[in-house]
């Protein structure tokens, strides 16, 4: 079975953020924006893996698109963390460059399920947009 990398990476991403966001809410004493982060990063992820049971094209399509909308919503938090110093920036610019990639790998697998004309999504077709 071949890996699935948009799945291991936004699982890793939902880890380092949940890690990163239990520190600062136990020293800070920050709740709002660890809250939205921490929302939306493991947002990502329980897309991803809805998107590989989809139902239709449309629903596969549907799932990604809302990942990817999470991804870019946890990059702005990301950004504001670090720009009000909640999030260091060297621990912050690692989580960012995590979120962008998954960014680029969502709209990749968006783009390429959009440009299938009139095929009907199969199982296996999801599996292999998710690999």
């Amino acid at each position: 079975m071949r890996k699935n990398i948009i799945k291991e990476k936004s699982f890793d991403f939902a880890v380092s953020v949940v890690n990163e966001m239990r520190i600062i809410i136990k020293n800070e004493k920050e709740f709002i924006l660890t809250k939205q982060l921490i929302r939306s990063a493991t947002s990502i992820g329980a897309n991803i893996e809805e998107a590989g049971q989809a139902e239709s094209k449309k629903d596969f399509i549907h799932k990604i698109s809302i990942a990817n909308k999470e991804a870019v919503e946890s990059a702005y938090w990301i950004k504001l963390m670090i720009a009000t110093d909640y999030l260091d920036a060297n621990k912050g610019a690692d989580l960012h460059s995590k979120c962008e990639e998954l960014i680029r790998l969502a709209s990749s697998i968006l783009r390429t399920a959009k440009g299938i004309n009139s095929k009907t999504l199969v199982q296996e077709d999801i599996v292999e947009y998710l690999c």
